[in-house]
């Protein structure tokens, strides 16, 4: 009963697409396989829910980072899906795919088949938009992104100010081109999240036998005949089961907990698994380098009475906007975590743009509690990071404990060419909240304040205030050379029947929030999988 053809670890953004693809073919066996529990909950469907979720340790991992010396050893607050749907039935649901430029990289780094217009074919697969007249079909089309359902004032005026800037208007991020300012898209249908469970998975469970979901189930370690991996082991309900699976097992566990397990398996750097006492079966010194992620530091003001839309949603009056929600699923409560973004060049000598601003007209703050808190007076907020950052980090084995999560160790501002780029974003930041139309609906800077002037004064509040973007990406990086992990058909090097299929194949992060492009990763993968099967099948 535990034998599958496939076994898929980690049911996140890829992993809800790998599992609808797979298991297509009524006739294949495929094993989801998810540690945390199902996605049942009114503040998962709801947008304005993943205040609730941002430290919910039900549906969060609540990882942390060690202390990271260039933010005044300051551990950093990193939150990660722990359910059905992952990271996407947590995360701030923005749709942005990257640059062309970006996935033209991947495939100039030794990547066949990664450049924009090999993977463009995957974006559209996944993707309906209401009002398109082509809508999805039972074989793409079925994650929604949509317009926000609320076009606030200060939204627009930000817009504006920002084209005042010499910013061009945008009408979609997602063509590949950036550069330029406009109003986000998001992973939400008729004012309710949809996650890659919900978009992928749920419509079928019922209908597909051949398709077994654990939840509740956390992986320890996978299993290898010699260099084949042929199976995973798991702690259920406290007891240890294992799975087996005829043709491939795929980790979609995330770029933080899938160089984890590879760890734990014996695939990393033979020494650091010796001294943990490790079997090695692949020396992949690359296991857990190259973590990126984005780096963020937000500005807040407070604002006019129309410049925000704080006030629906604090005091009495947030009982009727989730009393319009309820009724309409519409207004406030079915916004996404940014509503307009700027895509800009942090200096003439960069080639395409690397700073992104994602601009709110509300704030929250979190008070000692878990919950974020809708602030009681009107204020906007903006956040200010690098897309393509220079610093690497990576993820480092802690013990060899499977319930002891590894040190993750980003080295946040750790080159000096991000700390310049982030100076040269804040300071253009600044320059459209300076600017009309937005500059009327301002009335003071509230953070870090209007006495920040110089580099050493802003460099100061970056080390002491600056979070993460909540994008990691890289620890299993795609590529041939002796630090990359997986190749180009993500299959791992130095073993066979296993694949990673997530954010942490990518070489270098996206240009933007990473859902998007790790949903296609997902379709990709899926695809690469199954042409592999067929043309096996044909061999034999």
């Amino acid at each position: 009963m535990n034998c599958y053809d496939y076994i898929i670890v980690g049911a996140g953004s890829a992993g809800c697409v790998l599992a609808r693809r797979l298991s297509e073919d009524r006739s294949t066996r495929v094993l989801l396989v998810e540690a945390g529990p199902p996605a049942d909950d009114f503040w998962i469907r709801a947008p304005a829910g993943m205040g609730k979720l941002f430290r919910s340790e039900h549906y969060n991992w609540c990882f942390e980072t060690e202390p990271v010396p260039t933010l005044r050893n300051r551990r950093i607050y990193w939150p990660r899906g722990k359910t059905l749907g992952g990271s996407s039935a947590i995360n701030g649901m923005v749709y942005v795919r990257g640059h062309r430029r970006d996935f033209d990289h991947w495939r100039d780094l030794g990547n066949p088949g990664w450049g924009w217009d090999d993977v463009l074919p995957y974006f559209r697969r996944s993707v309906c938009r209401p009002g398109d007249t082509e809508k999805g079909s039972e074989s793409h089309g079925l994650l929604t992104v949509s317009d926000p359902s609320v076009l606030h004032p200060a939204a627009l005026a930000f817009v504006e100010a920002a084209q005042r800037t010499g910013l061009t208007r945008l009408d979609d991020f997602n063509e590949g081109e950036q550069e330029g300012v406009g109003l986000l898209r998001a992973t939400i249908r008729n004012g309710v999240r949809q996650s890659t469970y919900d978009a992928f998975v749920a419509p079928i469970v019922a209908r597909r036998p051949n398709l077994d979901i654990r939840t509740g189930a956390h992986v320890h370690r996978l299993l290898f005949a010699g260099v084949a991996a042929t199976g995973i082991e798991a702690e259920i309900d406290g007891q240890i089961q294992r799975f087996h699976a005829a043709r491939e097992v795929v980790l979609c566990a995330g770029a933080l907990s899938s160089p984890h397990l590879l760890m734990l398996s014996g695939i990393g750097d033979a020494e650091q698994l010796r001294r943990h006492g490790i079997a090695t079966v692949a020396h992949l010194p690359g296991v857990g380098k190259n973590l990126q992620d984005h780096f963020a530091v937000r500005v807040q003001a407070r604002t006019t009475r129309e410049g925000s839309y704080n006030q629906y949603l604090a005091g009495w009056r947030k009982y009727a906007a989730g009393a319009r929600y309820l009724l309409t699923k519409g207004g406030y409560l079915a916004l996404g975590s940014s509503i307009a973004a700027a895509f800009f060049r942090s200096g003439p000598q960069v080639a395409y743009a690397d700073m992104e601003v994602s601009f709110r007209p509300m704030t929250v703050s979190y008070a000692g509690t878990s919950e974020a808190v809708v602030d009681d007076f009107p204020a906007i907020s903006a956040s200010v990071y690098r897309v393509r950052p220079d610093s690497r980090g990576e993820v480092i084995l802690r013990s060899a404990d499977p319930m002891q999560s590894p040190a993750f160790v980003p080295n946040y501002l750790h080159a000096p060419e991000d700390i310049g780029a982030m100076l040269a974003g804040l300071r253009r930041l600044r320059q459209i909240l300076a600017m009309e139309p937005l500059a009327s609906f301002v009335l003071e800077e509230l953070v870090p304040g209007k006495e920040v002037r110089t580099d050493a004064q802003w460099i100061d509040y970056m080390e002491r205030e600056g979070q993460c973007a909540f994008h990691p990406a890289g620890t299993c990086k795609m590529g041939n050379d002796r630090m990359a992990v997986v190749d180009a058909r993500l299959r791992v090097q130095g073993v066979e029947r296993l694949r990673v299929v997530d954010a942490s194949i990518m070489p270098v992060v996206t240009s933007g929030n990473t859902n998007a492009p790790t949903i296609m990763i997902g379709e990709k993968g899926a695809d690469m999988i199954l042409a592999d099967q067929r043309a096996a099948s044909r061999a034999a």
